[in-house]
């Protein structure tokens, strides 16, 4: 039977192409179908283009799933040093940036390249611009019905990942199978997204914009310090798509903009110094100037500081190390990063990957509820748990 496959991957991302060489590696005749013209876009374009592939402090803390503890599994059997044992196989040169933040150095295409490649060495067959019309079972059999042809194999894997990047291809496609085969799907959302606000804050941004800072942004417990941008929209950043992650609507985040320095003490040292010097001045000490300028235009306080109240340092020295607003929203899944939530791990076995209800129906990567933190975290997602299921497949 042509179209019979011992593995039908549907998706041909990083964690469909990673299932599809680990399968094939096991003997097994797999068959990847993605509906896209190009292969691995969202790899592509990652890292601006030279790939975040992984992070060397990869740990199930830096995941968020309704089950904390279900990622375990997966990156135990196959972890950052793993993956990056099979970059250098491949001579493809790499360098940490920050944070265990490991990148290509020259371009993500590598990555491409050395995935196609090993599927070319275990002959996977890839099938682009694939329209599936419908995925049903019977038999033991699953059957992938396109307009031409239908196509049988023992394991189907859905890797079709969420609905971030709509540009690229991103669907809803892998949660509608999901749901036709009876599995619970937890509500999805933007992640690592960049905040919208409302005007008066979104005055300050656009008054702003371009401007990039240091900061600790927080929401409740959940603190990250890295860079904040302001943009034409709102804030965006590392620190701002890291709590974009844990925020929820109508709710209040905290930004420290001078993370080092507190700036009360630091206002009051001047003070009694008998300093003469403009607070806008001692503030562009700390933060960058045109930031200094608009918080104290924002604010109202102006003029030498030993004639400035402390009551009013204070209202200056909160707004900067503890910055208060609420976000009115995010710029949704066209700029998000990763969706937030997707098929219930309840539902899959965390050792193989596999649904529980249904022998030989996988599900990986990102239409799982596994979302990693920014910094190369849902790419190893992507590799661990494409290498699970095809140990299994």
């Amino acid at each position: 039977m042509n179209n019979f496959f011992d593995v039908i991957v549907i998706g041909a991302g990083a964690a469909g192409l990673m299932c599809a060489i680990e399968s094939a590696k096991r003997n097994k005749k797999v068959l990847v179908l993605d509906h896209a013209k190009k292969i691995g876009e969202k790899i592509r374009i990652s890292g601006g283009g030279r790939c975040n592939f992984t992070n060397l402090n990869t740990h199930p803390s830096k995941f968020i799933s309704e089950n904390p503890k279900f990622m375990i599994s997966a990156l135990n059997q196959y972890d950052q040093y793993d993956f990056i044992k099979l970059v250098e196989s491949y001579s493809i040169k790499f360098h940490e940036k920050k944070l265990g933040q490991l990148f290509c150095d020259e371009s993500s295409q590598q990555i491409i390249d050395l995935l196609l490649s090993e599927c070319e060495k275990y002959q996977v067959t890839i099938h682009k611009d694939f329209i599936i019309e419908d995925i049903s079972y019977s038999s033991e059999l699953y059957s992938v019905k396109s307009l031409i042809n239908t196509l049988s194999c023992q394991s189907l894997v859905i890797a079709t990942g969420g609905l971030s990047i709509p540009k690229i291809g991103a669907s809803k496609f892998g949660y509608d199978i999901a749901k036709k085969f009876d599995l619970n799907i937890i509500s999805t959302s933007p992640a690592l997204v960049p905040l919208t606000f409302n005007e008066d804050i979104l005055k300050i941004c656009k008054e702003l914009t371009g401007l990039s800072v240091n900061a600790i942004v927080s929401f409740g417990k959940t603190i990250f310090q890295e860079g904040m941008l302001f943009t034409h929209r709102g804030l965006s950043g590392p620190s701002i798509l890291q709590i974009s992650s844990y925020w929820k609507i109508k709710e209040e985040i905290q930004i420290n903009l001078s993370p080092d320095i507190n700036v009360y003490d630091f206002l009051l040292q001047k003070k009694s110094a008998n300093s003469k010097q403009d607070v806008q001045s001692a503030i562009s000490e700390i933060i960058p100037k045109r930031l200094s300028q608009i918080i104290c235009i924002n604010l109202n306080i102006n003029g030498k500081i030993i004639d400035i109240s402390n009551k009013l340092l204070h209202k200056l020295s909160l707004f900067i190390n503890s910055w208060r607003l609420n976000p009115i929203g995010t710029e949704g899944y066209r700029t998000a990063e990763v969706t937030l939530g997707g098929v219930d791990t309840r539902e899959i076995s965390s050792k193989t990957m596999m649904s529980i209800k249904h022998p030989g129906l996988f599900f990986i990567g990102e239409v799982v509820d596994v979302t990693g933190h920014l910094g190369g975290y849902n790419f190893q997602w992507a590799w661990s748990s494409g290498y699970v299921a095809g140990q299994y497949t």
